[in-house]
């Protein structure tokens, strides 16, 4: 195998494997916001990415998904009770590696394992956050809490055009 074409198999797998960010969505394949109502007025909110979704993205998703939540539910503003996101990490080695196999015969493969973005591995952020649904005013002293329609008017560029 030339130079040449193993630069560009290199680049074909890259590609292959390299796909954008997790869309704004109801959870699809692991990937997206999901909810579930643990209380008559309490839920708990979920974002999950994929490795080419920034922190910021997933928790400005869950923001979006728990305002979005309560207006659709009938209420006017939510208190953050609880909030958490991890990453999740998969590694991979950080160095080149070669692998020689011989088969039965005369077969024999040659492999080679080549460190994506300096290697290191990939994760992705998953978000989870409980809250309380309330109506009326939003008290103007709580910092966990937050005006449902003033984050969805507010985010919903980032989220329309397909996070930050």
């Amino acid at each position: 195998m030339t130079r040449n074409s193993l630069a560009a198999a290199a680049l074909c797998l890259l590609t292959a494997c390299a796909g954008g960010p997790t869309p704004y969505q109801q959870a699809r394949d692991g990937y997206g916001y999901s909810e579930q109502q643990i209380e008559e007025n309490r839920y708990r909110v979920s974002f999950a990415g994929n490795s080419a979704t920034s922190r910021q993205t997933v928790e400005e998703y869950l923001l979006y998904r728990a305002a979005e939540l309560t207006v659709q539910t009938g209420h006017d503003w939510f208190e953050v009770v609880d909030r958490d996101t991890v990453q999740e990490y998969s590694g991979y080695g950080g160095s080149p590696e070669v692998g020689v196999g011989f088969g039965g015969g005369s077969n024999f493969g040659v492999g080679l394992s080549l460190p994506v973005f300096g290697g290191g591995g990939s994760g992705r952020y998953t978000a989870d956050m409980d809250i309380l649904v309330h109506d009326g005013q939003k008290p103007q002293d709580d910092a966990d809490a937050y005006d449902a329609l003033s984050v969805i008017s507010r985010l919903q560029p980032k989220v329309l055009a397909g996070g930050a």
